[in-house]
């Protein structure tokens, strides 16, 4: 299963949107390194498609799809160098497929700040100098054994072009994830597993007062993320928000003019960032949303309903819900009289298409698998 990877400095609020997004108790303080072991947290991504098709299909179950979120140990400077809890933050970060920086915006004499100032940018940074330090120590190494196998082989001597090329953005205090990679390029960061190469995210901490005045970062904090996908929210009412009933959740985002919640948000440029897409199936037994990767053939995705469909799948009919939903509209009568469901209804229009093993998933499919 892909994971984030939530972190930052200490007392920036990782904890405490850990526990908005999971709801489990887990231990706030405020002090550096209370979270030493990652907590790890499988969280449902917000689809409202789920709703629709549940009610349409008058469906038992509801079931939507999931993202792995893990709080990681707060980093402090020299972590690269092994300050702080900084070799358990930089072996837990590896395991993880992208980063989610939470960044501390709110001021509050009553919650320290490491550097004894609220800077979103030296934080960022901070953190960035971190990965990079610990990056140039795995490609520096990697550059020494690979030059002795270059005189010798044209694969090597290939593969030190590259490491060249990562060493200099590096040296020039810039992330891998910064640069335009070919394929193979991608392939060496990845076997490589570099820290600064993953995708990023960023969150944003913000007081109730800068949510209500729409704060956003500004074009320098913009360009210093290169423009990555962000989400501003309060961690601290998020918590509130997560532990109230759906009425008062809605209360409470209306008073504030929003139209979802930070943390929907965030769990939806996770999934973005990651590269996935949600398909769906959907009859009397459940309503559900399955996780596949962008580009991925029906075969393929099909794993993720029951590991055999990939080799016994033999073809697929697929419609857009949207069009499933339209289609059950006006429904006519079956020969005993009784109205069609949706699924025959649509295939009475003809909305329904059937695909074979080249079809490419897309977001928002309704499937059947034929095997």
């Amino acid at each position: 299963m892909l994971s984030i990877g939530i972190v930052g400095l200490p007392n920036v609020g990782k904890s405490t949107l850990f526990k908005a997004l999971t709801n489990n108790p887990i231990d706030i303080q405020n002090y550096p390194f209370t979270t030493i072991e990652p907590n790890v947290g499988v969280v449902s991504v917000p689809d409202k498609r789920l709703e629709a098709l549940t009610l349409l299909s008058n469906s038992k179950k509801t079931i939507p799809t999931t993202i792995t979120f893990i709080d990681i140990a707060g980093l402090v400077k020299g972590a690269a160098q092994g300050e702080g809890l900084g070799n358990k933050f930089l072996a837990h970060i590896r395991e993880v497929d992208a980063i989610c920086q939470v960044v501390r915006v709110f001021n509050d004499e009553n919650i320290t700040h490491i550097n004894n100032k609220v800077d979103p940018k030296n934080d960022i940074e901070v953190i960035n100098t971190e990965l990079i330090l610990a990056d140039l120590e795995t490609i520096e190494n990697r550059i020494e054994k690979t030059r002795k196998q270059a005189k010798l082989d044209k694969k090597a001597s290939t593969e030190l072009i590259i490491l060249e090329k990562f060493k200099k953005q590096l040296e020039s205090d810039n992330i891998i994830s910064n640069l335009e990679l070919s394929e193979s390029e991608k392939q060496l960061a990845k076997e490589l597993n570099l820290l600064s190469s993953k995708k990023f995210i960023y969150s944003f901490n913000a007081s109730e007062k800068q949510i209500a005045e729409n704060w956003q970062p500004d074009q320098k904090l913009l360009f210093l993320m290169n423009h990555a996908s962000y989400a501003v929210m309060s961690n601290k009412l998020e918590l509130l928000l997560s532990e109230s009933t759906e009425d008062l959740k809605k209360e409470y985002l209306t008073e504030l003019n929003l139209k979802e919640s930070g943390l929907d948000r965030l769990i939806k440029i996770g999934y973005e960032t990651l590269e996935l897409i949600t398909f769906l199936t959907t009859g009397e037994d459940e309503t559900r949303a399955w996780t596949a990767k962008k580009g991925d053939p029906i075969p393929i995705a099909a794993r993720a309903i029951h590991t055999d469909f990939e080799k016994l799948f033999i073809r697929a009919e697929i419609i857009n819900w949207k069009t499933l939903i339209a289609a059950s509209e006006g429904g006519e009568p079956r020969p005993n009289g009784r109205e069609a469901d949706a699924w025959s209804q649509a295939r009475i229009k003809g909305v329904i298409k059937t695909v074979g093993r080249d079809y490419v998933v897309q977001e928002g499919d309704v499937v059947e698998i034929k095997i």
